[in-house]
């Protein structure tokens, strides 16, 4: 990385290094199962049917994000939906071939934990701490309100 590079850029190159290897692993499979389904496969673990928005709760994504993840997975047929008591109600649960591939996917889970905290140990502050910490202060005021702040200062500064 270059010192010019912002935050943004950072972000992106991590993200690449991290998912992009574990694509390739998961590719490796030929299973047709990505990253992205992580969330949703681990809150449909234990059988029970779930509501898009139980998912995006359950896994702390947006329900945006849940919705797409799922209409992927279902593609896939690592999911299927159903019609909940209420008509407009969507049900998602585990297919069989999603519980048939779910013990091979929580041993990778196991050993992705286990590289991740290995990582961890590498830098001089543990980036799943660092990154719940920044997740927790965005919460708090998000970037845009940052910005905002920055902008108006300096605004007055000028004047």
């Amino acid at each position: 990385m270059k010192k010019a590079d912002g935050l943004g850029t950072q972000l992106r190159r991590l993200l690449e290094l991290l998912d992009g290897d574990l694509e390739k692993i998961y590719r490796g499979d030929g299973s047709g199962y990505r990253p992205r389904y992580t969330p949703v496969m681990k809150t449909l673990a234990d059988g029970d049917a779930r509501t898009i928005k139980e998912i995006a709760a359950s896994s702390s994504i947006s329900h945006s994000a849940a919705s797409q993840t799922v209409s992927r997975m279902i593609e896939e047929e690592f999911v299927e939906q159903s019609v909940g008591e209420d008509s407009r109600e969507r049900l998602i649960k585990l297919t069989g071939k999603g519980r048939r591939i779910l013990p091979h996917l929580q041993m990778r889970w196991a050993a992705t934990q286990s590289a991740a905290d290995q990582l961890d140990r590498e830098l001089s502050a543990p980036l799943s701490r660092t990154l719940a910490e920044a997740i927790d202060a965005l919460s708090e005021h998000s970037f845009a309100e940052r910005i905002a702040t920055h902008e108006q200062k300096k605004t007055k500064a000028r004047k």
